[in-house]
């Protein structure tokens, strides 16, 4: 009875709603508080397996100087040992131009001869503008990245709201405009079997409940979350991490993150758990950020969450 009345409810929001409404409770986002007691199934859900990629942020200033190249950068995180990597669409050149398809096909093949998946990449986007001919134009923009993703061999596209509420703004109006444009490249996305992954980046979306809106809203299998640690600046992240574990399609494991709104060390520890208690399954990309040759931070900060992951088991 109770599902009748939600028929078009994503599978996660469901689940959740079954168990509230069992308890005489009304669906409400921030009452999750834990990632992994969001089914009705009473047994506790296996570990997932757990792959280790590299979001090439992490090499931003080698990348955009000159310093390394896009194959050279491969070949890094292949001898890591990364199961994957997570190239950027702007790593790529002439962006926004899509780049030649024997140049990506190129990339893909050597990836594929290093042994490294492509877990995921991105674009930058603005679905918040109030004018539809520039909203149109972001629309068309990721419309053409799905594409380079497919042939890419990218399961997901890393995507964004847009920029942060300013004064005179109404809300609801934007988180409208927002949905309605992850909606058509949704739509778009699952006729190139190209998931969209909307990140929370401390801009239009600064919580969870926030992104659960959006979520909500597009209702569709085809978006989920790009669960960004380090982006939630108000309250406590770990909270909002969890109430969004169950949505994520992929991640960004951060060095830090922010409590309160002030910058902390993170708690591999407990983000890891927060990931098995989800049943997470799929690749767990970190990024490193700040300053610092990212060919000794990122090895670092990879052993980390290598020790973390065994701890939790």
């Amino acid at each position: 009875m109770y599902l009748s009345l939600f028929p078009t409810l994503p599978m996660p929001t469901r689940r959740i709603f079954l168990k509230t409404a069992a308890a005489g409770l009304s669906l409400v986002p921030t009452c999750v508080a834990v990632a992994g007691n969001l089914s009705s199934d009473t047994n506790p859900k296996k570990p997932g397996h757990i792959k280790l990629s590299c979001n090439l942020y992490s090499f931003n200033e080698p990348l955009t100087t000159g310093q390394m190249t896009l194959e050279q950068v491969l070949k890094f995180c292949a001898d890591l040992g990364f199961d994957a990597v997570d190239p950027t669409a702007y790593y790529f050149p002439n962006y926004p131009t899509l780049p030649a398809d024997s140049y990506v096909y190129d990339i893909k093949r050597k990836a594929f001869q290093l042994g490294l998946d492509i877990s995921g990449t991105g674009v930058r986007n603005d679905f918040t503008l109030s004018d539809p001919t520039q909203r149109k134009a972001q629309i068309d923009l990721v419309k053409n990245w799905i594409g380079f993703a497919a042939r890419f061999g990218a399961p997901n596209l890393r995507v964004f709201s847009g920029k942060a509420l300013t004064a005179g703004q109404n809300r609801e109006e934007v988180t409208n405009r927002v949905a309605s444009a992850l909606r058509e490249c949704t739509e778009y996305g699952a006729q190139y079997g190209v998931m969209l992954a909307l990140q929370n980046h401390a801009d239009f979306i600064e919580t969870a409940d926030h992104v659960l809106q959006i979520l909500k809203m597009v209702n569709s299998e085809w978006l989920a979350v790009n669960l960004d640690i380090g982006s939630f600046r108000i309250g406590d992240p770990y909270a909002q991490i969890a109430q969004l574990a169950p949505y994520a399609a992929t991640w960004q494991i951060k060095e830090n993150l922010y409590v309160d709104g002030r910058e902390v060390e993170t708690d591999l520890n407990k983000i890891v758990r927060i990931v098995r208690d989800s049943g997470y399954r799929g690749y767990l990309p970190i990024e490193t950020l700040g300053k610092g040759d990212p060919r000794v931070k990122v090895p670092d900060f990879l052993e980390k969450v290598r020790k973390a992951l065994a701890v939790a088991g």
